[in-house]
């Protein structure tokens, strides 16, 4: 591969990962806002459960979450590869996309059930 597109690469991993960040910040917060107050109001979790299989937002909100949780964390091992390993590139990439597909298949599982 060129330096360029090398380079190319680099940036938008950067860039997406960053991205990412933005998104998963306010989402984190309010899932923490949101597992105190049903914590600390008692609530089983049958009980959450059913509040969140009839609404419409919840399914959307955490398929958001999964997302930006699964490119942030997979753009973060992949950095995490090319710094502590001897690695090739390609193999990076593989092993950031497996646990990219492992979170959005998890997370599609747990969708299912809040939906």
């Amino acid at each position: 591969m060129t330096q360029h597109k090398e380079t190319y690469r680099e940036t938008w991993a950067f860039v997406l990962q960053r991205l990412s960040a933005l998104v998963l910040a306010p989402l984190v917060i309010v899932h923490l806002g949101v597992m105190i107050y049903a914590v600390q109001g008692g609530l089983s979790t049958s009980e959450m459960l059913g509040r969140t299989q009839s609404s419409f937002m919840w399914p959307v909100m955490y398929g958001l979450f999964f997302v930006a949780a699964g490119v942030h964390g997979a753009l973060g091992f992949r950095n995490i590869l090319q710094e502590m390993t001897t690695l090739p590139g390609r193999s990076i990439n593989t092993f950031a996309l497996g646990l990219l597909a492992l979170v959005l298949i998890f997370g599609l599982q747990t969708i299912r059930a809040i939906a």
